[in-house]
Parts: structure tokens; C-alpha cells; sequence
């Protein structure tokens, strides 16, 4: 095998590869990436048995073939290779000979023929939507992705169409994460997208009105983006009823700017340190919110306006739960919605619903 290619986009495609490349595997193949030319064109695949990504570039073709490339290594060659193309010439013992200017690299690769095959995919509906438009609902939903493997269904969003609307759900015992849109799909589907892929996924969409193409079948979901695919296996279970989750009632609604209440909020965090952990206290008045944290480094207090209806009311939350969910928001004003001192807090948009971010509140204990 022998081909040339240019550095920009090999250096692109590899650094975005190399994220789906296992890191503890006890295959060889898959700490690599596996290099295959044909026609005008270099293919590019990594999977960790998890999630595979497969890219296309075009290249000059001296001679087609396929070798597997350990990818730190040839990440860090491509990078550092001072020439705009490299060459890369594949002899039949799979030694493979890089050249860059005056840079010149031997390594040992493997047979392609180790290299696992990627899941296929059949029988599966293509799900056609803007790339910007589903950059922004992973992005409002993916904090919110749990942790914790106590309930593995919930380490994945649920990505639910029905009636022409797809929402975007997380939860994770804690907080929940809803974002609807309107899509141009007729069918009533759900699956649950691990967030480990999702991750990947919002990494290579981009801010444009491009398409991306999603494909789920009963185990596995494509994504085309681009020049990339992305394969992953989808989480099975039973996904928490979120509809039933959100509160109906609200006994008080507070408006308030966004990046009022996150600044407020970051100030009195100040003395919150991973030793020392104390709930933010929110007293809700009649058009300011009070907030205060104590710990044993000492108090803080602070204070800011906002548009109150309803009750008075004082309740307390984690404070990177609060922050997480004021910054998902994305816009210049929020509604904060709750029926009481324990009952989940809503952070809604100040007008209409695209998201919806519940909040679990902390039980307060009495101030001397």
C-alpha cells in the first residue's frame, strides 16, 4: 500500500479518531487505527467495541491496501510532520515507512484482518435534522447524564419522537434535562443514546444549517456528520417516566436574569471546596432573591432582583447542580418555577418550553 495525503486533514481526521481508540484493551487492534486505501480515497475507522467512528479522505493512490497503525504514535508522527503531505509506503510485512520533507519515520503496523468488524446497521429509518439544531439540544441536555451505573439506562439520553416532536431527556437521581423541537419525521420512535457517544457526537457537529443523518436500529444508532460516522450500541431498560416527573403545580414563579443569578451564585460558591460542602440558601422575597452559604471558612451573602409572583418561600440546592442548569439554559432570562420549600425547582425559558431543567432541592437545616 502506498499513498499521499495532505497533513491538515490527516492531522484532523486521526485527532478525532483517536477518541473512540481503546485505551485498556487486551486486542492490540484496537489501541490502533485501521488505514485502508482504495480508489482516490484513504478510510479511517477506531472502535473500542463500544463506539466506532469511520471518516473518508481524499488521497493519491500509488498502491491500495489496509494496515492497523497503533494511533498515539501515528497521531503524534502526523503532527509533528513538518511538510504539508505525507507519504505513507506499506511494504507486505506491514512495516510502514512515513515520510514528511526530510522527516522519515519506519513503524511496525498490523494486519488489517485483526481489526473487528464495525456493527451493521440495517433496517433502520434515516432521522434527517439540522447539525446546529442537534449541537444545541446535546448540549442543554448532556450535564445531566448520570454517573453512576446503579441504574445503567440513565448513563444515556432518551431521545423520544412522537407527533412530530423530539425531545431530549437526562436524568440522573438529581436533576432531570428535557429540550423539545419540532422535526421533520412522521414516525413515533425512542432510544437511549449512551452519553460516552454523545459526547463524540457534539464534538464533531458544527454551528451549521448542514444535515445530520441518524439511523437507529434495535441495538445500534448511526450518525452521519460530514465526512464522519459514528456507530454506537444503545442502552436497554426502562427510562424514568419524565413526563410524570415534571411538577404541575407552582406555588411561586421567580424572573430573573441569567447571568445575574449564575454570578450571585458563583460568589457565594466561593466557600464551597470539595471538603467543605454546604447547600446555597435562596430566600425568595417579594422582588429579591437572598442567597447565602455557610461553612466552616466563614458566611456569604448576596442578593439580586427579580420578578416575583406567589409565595415567599426559602430553599436550598446544591450549588453545581444550580449553576449546571442556569448554564444550560442559553438564554438572557430564565422562570424558576416551585410548589415549596422540599419540591423540585423548574428552570423553564421566560417564554414557552424548548427546555425544561428539574433541580432536586437540599433540605435545609435551621441557623442559629
Amino acid at each position: 500500500m502506498k499513498f499521499t495525503v495532505e497533513k491538515r486533514l490527516l492531522n484532523e481526521a486521526v485527532t478525532n479518531l483517536q477518541r473512540a481508540v481503546s485505551s485498556k484493551t487486551s486486542i492490540p487492534a484496537l489501541e490502533g487505527v485501521l488505514i485502508r486505501s482504495e480508489e482516490n480515497r484513504l478510510i479511517l475507522t477506531a472502535y473500542d467495541l463500544e463506539i466506532g467512528m469511520q471518516t473518508e479522505l481524499p488521497a493519491i493512490i500509488s498502491a491500495p491496501g489496509a494496515i492497523i497503525l497503533t494511533a498515539k504514535l501515528f497521531a503524534e508522527i502526523v503532527r509533528r510532520s513538518p511538510d504539508e503531505d505525507i507519504t505513507i509506503d506499506v511494504d507486505d510485512r506491514n512495516t510502514a515507512t512515513i515520510t514528511s520533507g526530510v522527516s522519515c519515520f519506519t513503524i511496525i503496523g498490523m494486519d488489517s484482518a485483526e481489526f473487528p468488524e464495525l456493527p451493521k446497521i440495517t433496517d433502520a429509518d434515516t432521522i434527517k435534522m439540522p447539525q446546529e439544531l442537534l449541537k444545541s439540544m446535546i448540549r442543554q441536555t448532556l450535564f445531566a447524564v448520570a454517573d453512576s451505573t446503579a441504574k445503567p439506562i440513565h448513563q444515556g439520553s432518551l431521545f423520544k419522537i412522537e407527533n412530530g416532536n423530539l425531545d431530549v431527556v437526562s436524568v440522573d437521581g438529581y436533576r432531570l434535562a428535557l429540550r423539545r423541537e419540532a422535526i421533520n419525521y412522521a414516525n413515533n420512535t425512542e432510544f437511549v443514546v449512551p452519553g460516552k457517544t454523545l459526547s463524540e457526537v457534539l464534538k464533531l457537529l458544527k454551528d451549521s444549517e448542514g444535515e445530520v443523518e441518524i439511523c437507529p436500529s434495535r441495538r445500534h444508532i448511526l450518525f452521519r456528520i460530514d465526512n464522519y460516522t459514528v456507530i454506537s450500541a444503545l442502552l436497554e431498560g426502562e427510562f424514568l417516566d419524565y413526563k410524570s416527573a415534571l411538577p404541575k403545580d407552582k406555588k411561586t414563579e421567580v424572573t430573573v436574569s441569567t447571568r445575574t443569578m449564575i454570578e450571585s451564585v458563583e460568589r457565594v460558591s466561593l466557600l464551597i471546596t470539595d471538603r467543605l460542602k454546604s447547600p446555597v440558601r435562596c430566600v425568595i422575597g417579594e422582588d429579591t432573591v437572598k442567597l447565602f452559604c455557610t461553612t466552616t471558612m466563614g458566611r456569604a451573602t448576596d442578593q439580586i432582583s427579580a420578578e416575583i409572583s406567589g409565595d415567599q418561600l426559602e430553599i436550598g440546592f446544591n450549588n453545581k447542580y444550580l449553576l449546571d442548569a442556569l448554564r444550560a439554559a442559553e438564554t438572557d432570562e430564565v422562570r424558576l418555577q416551585l410548589g415549596g420549600p422540599i419540591s423540585p425547582m423548574l428552570v423553564l425559558p421566560k417564554e414557552g418550553d424548548a427546555f425544561s431543567f428539574l433541580v432536586l432541592p437540599v433540605r435545609l437545616r435551621s441557623e442559629m
